[in-house]
């Protein structure tokens, strides 16, 4: 697909998407707890569908109804051999812990992206565990053999918090007791927390040590109990709304909680750091006006994204049209995402006349100078295509993204938000 934006000014009110991060931790929470659970606010992306269909491979029973989400589990019980996490590498690196509860073999594959990102996690921890693992050279396919047997281990936390997400899961399930996961150079740390929120909100327990080490005491876990579940409202997704109205609003966006643990909230100071004219709301339904400075521009800024790599696109979008040099630091986090988002984005944000300067885990954006309507391509990575359409609404001319419909991984519903809002944005299918 391809999608046409015109320069355009927004106005009105959006609802955020769901986080599909919560998202799919509930799914994960609701295979595990053997009862029955009830999500409220799902997300509908391609990779929360992805979660449904992972543990519905594993056992559970899903069913919707006005909007809700009823899940029926008895734990991790296969109906099959096989299990496709689809593009969703928080799905494959959770889920490959809890699929291997089961002592059935089974099949995990992956599609897009996923098949090339690195899994040698897996290799090197998981016979640690009594599990048997099967690799394709560290990378997808894989065939995973419990049942996984909790044991004091240490892991690498640099790369992804995602695989200790997945083991704090599976060794709350399995009733660890008096054991621990030992973490060195943990990345990510707020993405832990929600972990750690959802857990505890399904009943385990798991004690937080300085980030180092996650030690399962034994008491109260593997509580079979109905539970009942909000999925969140998104800050990745939502990033891109609150940048877009900082640039072309000014906008009000509703369901994003300030006291949310999602690493992404951090957005919020650095649209603070840049001059935005942003105001959340005395409501508990989180809702945030956002709009350009009312006097003077948008001027420079410095982040640390290290712990909140998925901010990367929307601060480029941004720091495109701030006065001065923008220096975004963790740009070493960026190499496996769905594409590598680094230079994607020095790439795809050059097309559009921004220069994109990355030396080492630094990135310096040179902004306003100047935004030009160009065809950008999304890599088939849908925060690429959403940075480039955020880019593109004040930009000098239209911006066409080839592949846009990369969006429909975490949000399938981002171009009718903005029409809502007042873009101007056409889409036509491409044929091959």
């Amino acid at each position: 697909m391809q999608t046409t934006i015109q320069p355009s000014l927004l106005n009105g009110e959006i609802h955020a998407p769901a986080s599909k991060s919560s998202m799919q931790r509930a799914c994960a929470a609701a295979l595990l707890n053997k009862a029955e659970t009830t999500i409220y606010n799902p997300g509908h992306s391609n990779d929360d569908k992805a979660a449904l269909g992972v543990i519905q491979a594993l056992g559970a029973e899903v069913s919707e109804e006005n909007g809700i989400l009823k899940i029926v589990s008895r734990g991790v019980k296969p109906g099959s051999g096989s299990v496709n996490c689809g593009e969703s590498g928080l799905g494959i690196r959770m889920f490959a812990p809890i699929i291997a509860l089961s002592e059935k073999p089974i099949a995990v594959n992956g599609e897009g992206s996923l098949l090339s990102r690195p899994m040698d996690f897996f290799d090197e921890i998981f016979p640690q565990l009594g599990i048997r693992v099967v690799s394709n050279k560290g990378k997808l396919p894989l065939e995973i053999q419990g049942p996984l047997q909790p044991k004091n281990i240490v892991i690498d936390g640099s790369l992804s918090s995602q695989f200790l997400t997945g083991l704090l899961f599976a060794y709350a399930a399995a009733r660890a007791k008096d054991v621990s996961i030992r973490v060195n150079n943990l990345k990510s740390k707020p993405y832990i927390d929600l972990t750690l929120e959802v857990l505890q909100r399904f009943g385990w327990k798991v004690e937080n040590r300085n980030y180092e080490e996650f030690y399962f005491p034994g008491a109260g876990i593997g509580m079979a109990t109905g539970r009942s579940y909000t999925v969140e409202g998104d800050w990745s997704g939502g990033a891109f709304l609150l940048v877009a109205g900082a640039v072309a609003g000014p906008i009000v966006v509703k369901g994003l909680a300030s006291s949310s643990t999602q690493a992404d909230t951090a957005i919020f100071q650095a649209l603070m750091d840049c001059g935005a004219d942003i105001a959340p709301a005395p409501s508990a339904e989180g809702h945030i006006l956002v709009g350009p400075p009312s006097t003077g521009k948008l001027k420079a800024f410095q982040f640390d994204a290290t712990d909140c790599p998925d901010l990367f696109p929307p601060l480029v979008a941004l720091a495109s049209y701030c006065e001065g040099t923008t220096v975004i630091d963790g740009v070493s986090r960026l190499a496996h995402k769905e594409s590598n988002r680094g230079l994607t984005l020095q790439e795809e944000f050059g097309k559009m006349g921004v220069t994109v300067e990355l030396n080492g885990d630094r990135m310096k954006v040179q902004g306003g100078k100047g935004v030009k309507g160009a065809l950008v391509h999304s890599r088939h990575d849908h925060r690429i295509a959403m940075a480039c359409a955020v880019a593109a609404l004040r930009a000098e001319g239209a911006t066409t993204i080839e592949e846009a419909q990369a969006i429909n991984k975490s949000y399938p519903d981002f171009y009718d938000h903005l029409r809502q809002l007042g873009a101007v944005v056409n889409n036509k299918t491409q044929f091959v």
